[in-house]
């Protein structure tokens, strides 16, 4: 039993080790508040912690004895990490696509769009046309304003394309991309009274009211706007005197 616990301990401080050096880094650099909310990041993680600190470790604790020859354990134990290991690489690897490049003001809504909203395509056209707000493999979450084109056809099939067939986006265009700031008059006229938010039922609003209180916020003004992504939209709360984000309230 003693090398038994052994076995099970140093397994799972490995791999413990390990996966909080990948969790942590891709929270600290991409998934931040309200990143893994809003991505719906929850089901990876709990398949990389069931399989890599569960399951892996509690599979070392029973095959792992003493009275094995050392190249049978050594086997076993080979197998069970090449199991956590390809659970480790699909867990990653869908969070690195999926990882947080921005946050959009669009029409009049905000928007998580993550690495995989942007083709390949659409990545080169935008470090050709607007290199400045263009994506990157490093890149970081951004705030950006993504209106639509002011070539009304450009617009018309843009939204044609969205409605009719689930094409693109423009937040997943970044050659349209501009900055944040100038953005903000046409996101003061978008900003609504949180019983007047689309996105939540009666009840939910009831809540959201409640938790700006608690928080201070007003909720007689026109300072709310709703915060999509993947997973359950988010309220996004605004001082209206500069137009700064001031609360991002869930839901529940």
């Amino acid at each position: 039993m003693k090398f038994r616990l052994k076995a099970f301990s140093l397994h799972l401080l490995g791999s413990a080790t390990v996966l909080t050096l990948i969790l942590g880094t891709l929270y600290l650099g991409w998934y931040r508040w309200p990143g893994w909310y809003l991505a719906d990041a929850t089901q990876v993680v709990t398949v990389l912690i069931g399989v890599d600190l569960v399951i892996g470790p509690l599979m070392t604790f029973v095959i792992a004895s003493n009275s094995k020859a050392h190249h049978v354990l050594a086997r076993d134990i080979g197998i069970i990490v090449a199991v956590q290991l390809c659970a480790l690489i699909y867990g990653a690897t869908s969070l690195w696509s999926g990882r947080p490049l921005y946050y959009a003001f669009s029409e009049n809504v905000l928007q998580m769009v993550q690495a995989y909203d942007v083709s390949t395509d659409e990545a080169q056209l935008g470090r050709q046309k607007n290199p400045e707000l263009a994506p990157h493999w490093y890149s970081l979450p951004r705030w950006i304003w993504a209106p639509l084109p002011q070539d009304q056809e450009e617009a018309k099939r843009i939204v044609t394309g969205v409605i009719a067939s689930g094409a693109d986006d423009v937040i997943s265009m970044p050659r349209y991309f501009k900055p944040w700031e100038q953005g903000l008059p046409s996101l003061r006229g978008q900003l609504k009274k949180v019983d007047d938010v689309a996105y939540f039922s009666r009840g939910e609003k009831k809540r959201l009211k409640e938790r700006m209180q608690v928080a201070g916020f007003a909720t007689d003004q026109m300072n709310t706007m709703p915060f999509t992504g993947r997973g359950i939209p988010l309220l996004a709360v605004f001082d209206l005197a500069n137009l700064k984000l001031i609360g991002i309230l869930p839901k529940k």
